[in-house]
């Protein structure tokens, strides 16, 4: 197939891209290198996928409407899968115009593309973070996700709105997966992992937050990616047994899906950091401070419906995915 993926220079997006193009496939890779963390990681992880000859690079925002319009028109792609967003829940407290633009405004055109040049399926990245206060465990697509805690949140949810509209009015069909702590080589500098890697390394102390206390369901980049191709070769189709007098959020009239990708084993961050100390070799010096704004104390994916309908469930474990990241680490910085 001829497949656009957004934010193909990204952690999760270059990873797909490069699955996409070992399987066959042609890919369009949509980004614009901006500069909210290391460029050179970015152009790094690009520099894989420029070697194939099935692959195609624009330089480009999802923001920028007219480049959109240019590339669903010059490129044809059947299928998108649309990995590009501002992320990151902190930053969303210092920088909330960021969001709108990518997150909301960008989104906007990747609906439109679709619409307008015949997409066959939309896959977009959602987050678990859409499930803000919740703190019914595990967290299940068919909850009520109306409480945000974050700027970031809020667009995910917005995205997962503005999806079902279009496959109601356009019958495009979409799906929406909930990322849950996505981690691995080839990861993003400003997530935990990278962070405290580099700081035991360094002999710096690392910033703990809610006294290592909370969970996540830490899932590895390359189940991740298994479950992206899954879910972008199972096209959406309308439930049929839908019920407007009993509404299910992950599912509609509409060719509409929604799924958590997520580990399914919730792991404390004391023991993640148990685990790295151990890859490292080095115990780490820790400042234990409060749980952060916008933060959760726990994430825990639901997966029942991800197992039915495509027969898969991550389950790299955090002792095998952490191993794996700390060698890419000490291969790409020499450290």
């Amino acid at each position: 197939m001829k497949i656009l993926v957004t934010g193909s220079a990204g952690f999760i997006g270059s990873a797909l891209s490069l699955r996409l193009l070992e399987r066959g496939d042609e890919v369009i890779g949509v980004d614009n290198l901006n500069d909210y963390y290391d460029v050179h990681l970015k152009h790094a992880r690009l520099a894989r996928t420029l070697d194939h000859t099935a692959y195609t690079d624009v330089h480009a925002g999802i923001e920028d409407r007219s480049a959109m319009e240019q590339v669903f028109r010059k490129h044809r792609p059947q299928r998108v899968v649309n990995l590009a967003a501002q992320a990151g829940v902190r930053y969303s407290l210092e920088n909330p115009y960021a969001y709108v633009d990518t997150n909301l405004v960008g989104f906007t055109n990747i609906l439109e593309g679709c619409r307008h040049n015949g997409i066959e399926h939309l896959v977009y990245a959602s987050s678990s973070s859409v499930y803000g206060a919740n703190t019914s465990m595990p967290f299940s697509v068919h909850d009520n996700v109306d409480h945000p805690v974050s700027l970031y949140a809020a667009s995910k949810k917005a995205n997962e709105l503005m999806a079902h509209t279009y496959s109601h009015l356009y019958r495009l069909p979409t799906t929406g997966l909930r990322f849950f702590t996505v981690y691995g080589p080839w990861g993003r500098p400003d997530m935990a992992l990278f962070l405290f890697t580099r700081n035991i390394l360094a002999g710096k102390p690392i910033d703990v937050f809610n006294y290592g206390r909370h969970r996540r369901d830490f899932t590895y980049v390359d189940d991740i990616v298994e479950g992206v191709v899954r879910v972008l070769d199972h096209v959406a189709e309308p439930d049929q047994d839908w019920s407007g007098d009993h509404p299910d959020s992950a599912t509609s009239t509409a060719p509409y899906r929604l799924y958590n990708m997520g580990n399914n084993q919730p792991v404390e961050l004391m023991r993640y950091i148990e685990v790295l100390e151990e890859c490292l070799g080095k115990t780490a010096e820790k400042n234990l401070l409060p749980l952060q704004p916008g933060d959760v104390p726990d994430t825990y994916a639901n997966v029942e419906n991800l197992v039915r309908d495509l027969d898969y469930k991550p389950d790299t474990s955090v002792e095998q995915g952490v191993a794996n990241f700390v060698r890419w680490y000490r291969d790409y910085f020499r450290a």
